[in-house]
């Protein structure tokens, strides 16, 4: 039979050290608490926010550039429908004509076997028929042939329409999360921003005003020490004299708001902000910055080569363009919660400079 134990009663020594273990768990978590991270500061605020501003714009291309392929697809797949539609009415008529053909023969007294044949859903059947069959005259297989030839343009275009459905479909959905993703970074910037006193919030929109005024300004004194002859068409690079139209549509939207997505004419992002400059100069240039990086012609990348008109590629990435204006200085439409404004051409690292 087995023996029913007492357990030990718990030593001093392990008492000791358990109630040791106990307060020390109980002094980190007190230290913890009593370290915790403090509130970040107005500039840690804003460092945070500027990074969050970046990635939105990253994304803002991306999006760009989903949108342009959507409208890309919607025309083709609205194309292919329009050609299935018409096809459709080939093959109609042809299936009518066989159909009329094999009536009148069966009326007169044709051949059933043939009647069945011309009527029949596999035309391979009655062109393999056809051939042993005397009664079966030419114009019936050359129409039953031509049906043939129309039903299978039929089919391939319905299945290209029916991919390009697909495709879109995917193109739809990944513009959603797209999307998605750049309000959630913009509201977590706005976050951030609401966790600062009302006061620092008014002093970081005071400095972004002066920043955007101290920009024009500079820009402005250069224009008065420097003579802006550069801007005039005679002196661009042959061909390029659109150029002094595009930058002038450029200047007259300085001050209007940045807002992703958005190529004018009352808010811009980056590169909506060129196309839309160009468009009013009679000149078509694609719709994201990646792919105005090859819109023209690439002068390398040192300012020392750029020409007023000129589009300046920024990152690795190509995730934001400006446009050259002469004296150091470009137009742009920054990023969320700015204007657009002028700004020095290197005060980010320049990708490649394209003269359109």
């Amino acid at each position: 039979m087995a023996s029913h134990r007492r357990p030990k009663p718990a030593g001093r020594a392990r008492i000791s050290i358990l109630t040791a273990a106990a307060a020390t768990a109980v002094a980190l978590s007190a230290q913890a608490g009593a370290h915790a991270d403090p509130a970040p500061t107005k500039d840690q605020v804003k460092q945070q926010v500027d990074e969050l501003n970046e990635q939105a714009e990253v994304k803002t291309e991306a999006y760009n550039a989903a949108v342009e392929k959507q409208q890309t697809l919607q025309k083709q797949v609205t194309q292919l429908q329009d050609q299935v539609a018409r096809q459709q009415a080939q093959v109609t008529t042809v299936q009518d004509t066989l159909a009329g053909i094999a009536v009148e023969q069966y009326r007169t007294g044709g051949i059933p076997q043939t009647v069945q044949l011309m009527l029949s859903s596999n035309p391979d059947v009655f062109l393999g028929e056809a051939g042993r069959l005397d009664q079966v005259g030419a114009t019936q297989a050359d129409l039953l042939k031509a049906f043939k030839d129309e039903q299978g343009k039929l089919d391939q275009q319905r299945k290209e329409a029916e991919q390009k459905l697909g495709e879109l479909d995917s193109t739809t959905k990944s513009l959603k999360a797209g999307k998605e993703e750049i309000q959630g970074k913009l509201a977590k910037a706005q976050e951030l921003l609401n966790s600062l006193t009302q006061k620092e919030r008014e002093d970081l929109a005071a400095a972004e005003a002066k920043a955007a005024a101290s920009s024009q300004a500079a820009a402005e004194r250069a224009s008065r020490d420097t003579p802006r002859a550069d801007l005039a068409p005679a002196n661009l690079p042959a061909g390029s004299g659109y150029a002094a139209a595009a930058i002038a549509a450029a200047q007259s939207k300085l001050g209007s708001w940045y807002s992703y997505g958005a190529a004018g004419p009352s808010t811009f992002d980056c590169s909506g902000l060129m196309q839309w400059a160009y468009a009013q100069a009679g000149v078509s240039i694609p719709r994201t910055s990646q792919s105005q990086a090859g819109a023209g012609t690439s002068v390398g990348s040192n300012i020392a080569n750029a020409k007023p008109g000129d589009l300046i590629i920024y990152y690795g990435d190509q995730h934001h363009v400006g446009m050259y204006v002469g004296n150091g200085q470009i137009i742009h439409a920054p990023h969320t919660g700015a204007q657009v404004r002028y700004e020095s051409a290197t005060a980010m690292p320049i990708n490649r400079i394209v003269r359109v």
